[in-house]
Parts: C-alpha cells; structure tokens; sequence
C-alpha cells in the first residue's frame, strides 16, 4: 500500500468532521504518523461528538451497547494483570481514564488510584464514580503530576492520541518508580483486520489517532528512554468490535455476521503471527 512518497493510505474521519488524512510511512520506526495533524490547539474539536464512545457511558445502540459488555469483561482481565505484578505498594495512575470504570475497579480492589484525563464531561464522570476520593486526584494534563511516583502506570488505547510522542514517553519514565510497571494498550495496523478493511478501518480513527504502532515501533520507542518490552498480551475481542465498525464504515451498516467472521479470522491467523488487532504491551526499566 505504500507509494514512493510514503504514502500507505488515505482515510476519512467518519466520526466528526468527515474530512480526509493520509498516513505516512516511517519506514525507520516501522510506525504510520497521521497527516496533517491538528494544531494541539484544534485537538479537542476532533472529540465534539456524541459518538465518541470512550467520553461516555451510552447504551442507545447495539454497537454501544457492545461496546460495553466487552468493556466489562475487559476490565477483569486488566485487573487481572495488573494484581499480577510485584510491586512495592499499589500506586496506580491511569493515563486517559475515560469515564474512569477502571480507575473504579482498581480502587474497589484496594489500588490507590491517580487519573489523567482532559475531556472535562469524562472527568466529571470519573468524579462521580469515585466519590470517596478526593477530586484532585482526576487530572487534566499528565504535566500536573509533579513529584508523584507509580508502581503501575496504564495507558488503555491513549499512546496514539498524543501529540508529542517523544516527550510523553520520557514523562511516563519520570512519574514510573525504578521497578515500576509501564502497562500501553494500542491497535495494531499490521493485524489482518486492518489488512482487510484497508481505508475503513475503524482502529485508525484519524485524526484522533496521530501515530499507528507495529510491535517494532512500540519496542524502538520505549527503548530510547532504557524502557524495555517485557512482555506482549493480546486484546481478543478488539477484532470483534472494530470489525463492525469497520463493516458500518465501509457498506453503510455493520452486517454483524461478516464483522464477527472477519474479526475470528483475524485472531486465528494471530495464532501464528502475533498480529492481534490490539496488543499491550508490559514496559519495564532496562537493565542494559
């Protein structure tokens, strides 16, 4: 799919504004990069939509209410993973905690918990969650943790919205203790389901996703900063969910039974590639 200019792809932003990027290749961190991208200033406008599910807790429709029975399944296996490190105490910052249900179970099953998020209806319905805590605990920018340190920082599909990659990555290494765990959770554009839907898939999102990562990408990134991949675990019902959204996108109405198809084969043919539609990756300090 990529021309000589680099080009891999043209997409269409078919949640808010309709207009179309391209994705450019980065041929050196084997990552795609969203072009043009919006000032950091212009950002937020990209998120203005009732549609943006992530920024709310809706159940009007089929695909949103999907959405959060997945979601509930997947918050069990995050805690799941999470209660199976070792770590000193149990300090936790959740970097774009959405409408905070993770910040919740975390802190149900006596996790001190932090949140990160600057879309200001999701805080307050993070605030409202947590009411036993306190509220300045629910941040809107990463830069306002200062002198706090994490045993666990998670970053659940949030590493492709940040505008300034490098620097982000750095930062997450100075809030994150020297055993401290780094848990990112990112789509994967080499899965066959992004193979197959090509343009309509949904895992794109431009121009809200800015960067589209490969597991040599994530590896190369976290390395410049001594953080080293320990370990990968895949997202199984990720294929499902972006399947039907990818189906809506590209005929008009997410036929379920095409989507669930496509989504199986993606993670059968996973088995032998380990391109699962989205990956987390476990983040450690590098010894070398």
């Amino acid at each position: 799919m990529k021309t000589k200019n680099n080009e891999y792809l043209e997409c269409k932003d078919y949640t808010v504004s309709k207009e179309n990027f391209k994705l450019i290749y980065k041929e050196k961190l084997d990552m795609l990069e969203t072009y043009p991208q919006p000032s950091i200033e212009n950002l937020s406008k990209y998120y203005e939509s009732e549609d943006y599910i992530s920024h709310t807790d809706s159940k009007k429709s089929f695909i949103d209410k999907l959405y959060q029975f997945v979601k509930s399944i997947a918050l069990k296996n995050k805690l799941k993973l999470i209660n199976s490190f070792n770590t000193e105490e149990k300090n936790l910052l959740d970097v774009g905690c959405g409408t905070g249900e993770f910040l919740l179970t975390c802190n149900n099953n006596h996790w001190n918990v932090v949140g990160v998020e600057p879309n200001k209806n999701a805080r307050e319905l993070t605030l409202s969650k947590l009411k036993d805590i306190n509220s300045s605990t629910i941040v809107n920018d990463i830069n306002e943790l200062t002198s706090e340190k994490f045993d666990v920082i998670t970053m659940w599909h949030v590493l492709e919205h940040v505008p300034n990659l490098n620097e982000y990555i750095s930062k997450l290494k100075q809030l994150l203790k020297p055993n401290g765990i780094l848990v990112v959770a990112v789509p994967n554009y080499k899965s066959f389901d992004a193979l197959y839907y090509k343009q309509f898939w949904a895992a794109f999102d431009v121009p809200r996703h800015l960067w589209h990562f490969s597991q040599k990408s994530i590896q190369q990134l976290f390395l410049k900063e001594n953080l080293k991949v320990e370990k990968i675990v895949p997202m199984y019902f990720d294929s499902f969910y972006v399947s039907i959204l990818s189906e809506k996108y590209k005929t008009g109405s997410g036929n379920i039974l095409k989507a669930f198809y496509t989504g199986l084969r993606s993670n059968l043919k996973a088995i032998k590639t380990n391109e699962y539609s989205s990956l987390i990756y476990v983040i450690k300090s590098s010894k070398y």
